[in-house]
């Protein structure tokens, strides 16, 4: 069986790259790319090899970048323009194979195994694709290559970023070389999957590579076995076009301008999410039974909050009903502390042209309401109608519909 070449293609700094192509005066001076600091997201979303070189990483404070470099140039995110330079980098890649699954809006999969007859090796393939995306974008990308997904990312990651070319080959040969680094670096394991593995004695890719799996399911079911596949560097997932087609949940998560502690202003805030989590669903087809509610406290220090969920007895994509079930979860399970970020979710999704009907529900009304509602924001855009509460100083719904993803278009 001929062996898979995999690709992920990673955009080096893609915030702070496209915002230099944006504005050639940012060429060859220090930038990032930070949110709006008096509306508490002054956070660095990307900083370009210039800036990282005085110590700025991304998510850090924009306080804490200024003053480690203080003639860093700061620029707020353009998130549009982002999107569009994005699916035209997806456009680049299609010209080389028709097996482009994007991974996040700076990474995407590539499957260019049959792709070799009319492009060369799999290193001229890497070449021509970093040339191209170079050429009609003006952004440096990086290509981590691999017999799978899960070896691409890692040799992307932990390789090919610190070639002087941008490309590296990871595959059983020289898995060596991945073993040897820290269990931190391994795709997956986030600080605190860290600490739980060096309480095991498990402090490298390697040690964790030769674990006994079973103790590894016993201590974390089928995720302790998905831990050790990638250690060992197998993976059978494949690259495919239609990854993003069937969701599992559709949710919408808010960044607070201020500390809320008081709960009459918190109903505001999530109400406002309910009904866009509720317009969301609605555009995308789907019911769905499951709520969601997270709030995160305000103390970095003493970290508070919550995440619960709840299921309702029937399939819904009406705010109102999604709200009520939020609302009772932050009244349960809220310790009073300030906060300040809240997220509500909905899951458990089912097209929804096609429900069950509950006879104690009154759909035909709120399909009504519903309708109404969509017709007039697909019209006029979504200040043309909102609930009152969203005029009190809580609101945040006219601020964030100038937005996306939390951030200026």
């Amino acid at each position: 069986m001929m062996q898979r070449i995999i690709f992920l293609v990673d955009m080096q700094s893609f915030y702070a790259s496209v915002e230099k192509v944006r504005d050639s005066s940012l060429q060859h001076q220090p930038v990032i790319v930070a949110g709006d600091p008096e509306r508490r997201s002054g956070i660095v979303l990307a900083a370009c090899p210039l800036a990282k070189k005085h110590g700025i990483t991304t998510a850090e404070t924009l306080g804490s970048a200024l003053y480690k470099c203080p003639e860093v140039q700061v620029v707020r995110p353009h998130m549009q323009l982002y999107i569009d330079v994005s699916i035209q980098i997806s456009k680049i890649m299609e010209q080389f194979t028709d097996l482009v699954e994007p991974f996040s809006i700076d990474e995407q999969f590539m499957d260019v195994t049959g792709s070799r007859a009319l492009f060369g090796d799999q290193f001229e393939i890497a070449k021509k694709v970093q040339a191209k995306i170079m050429m009609d974008t003006g952004i440096y990308a990086r290509v981590g290559i691999g017999p799978n997904k899960i070896l691409a990312k890692m040799a992307c990651d932990n390789f090919a970023k610190k070639n002087k070319d941008g490309i590296f080959r990871l595959d059983q040969n020289n898995i060596d070389k991945l073993w040897k680094l820290s269990v931190g670096k391994m795709f997956g394991v986030g600080s605190k999957m860290k600490r739980h593995l060096n309480g095991m004695g498990i402090t490298t890719i390697g040690g964790l590579a030769n674990f006994p799996v079973k103790l590894l399911r016993k201590r974390w079911g089928i995720n302790g076995e998905v831990l050790w596949r990638s250690a060992n560097g197998i993976d059978y997932s494949p690259v495919t076009v239609k990854t993003h087609d069937q969701q599992k949940a559709v949710g919408h998560h808010m960044t607070l301008p201020r500390d809320y502690n008081d709960l009459d202003e918190i109903k505001v805030v999530l109400l406002e999410l309910c009904t866009e989590v509720a317009r969301r669903c609605r555009l995308k087809g789907y019911m769905g039974t499951t709520i969601t509610c997270g709030v995160r406290g305000a103390n970095f220090d003493y970290p508070t909050g919550f995440h619960r969920q709840t299921t309702l007895p029937f399939a819904t994509d009406y705010d109102l009903d999604i709200f009520k079930a939020a609302f009772n979860l932050l009244q349960q399970f809220w310790d009073n502390e300030p906060i300040r970020s809240l997220g509500v979710s909905l899951s458990n999704l089912q097209p929804s042209n096609n429900y069950q009907f509950d006879l104690f529900n009154n759909y035909l009304l709120k399909e009504s309401l519903n309708n109404a509602f969509d017709t007039v924001w697909d019209k006029y855009g979504r200040t043309a109608l909102f609930r009152a509460s969203s005029l009190t100083a809580a609101g945040q719904a006219s601020e964030r519909a100038a937005k996306i993803g939390g951030h200026y278009k």
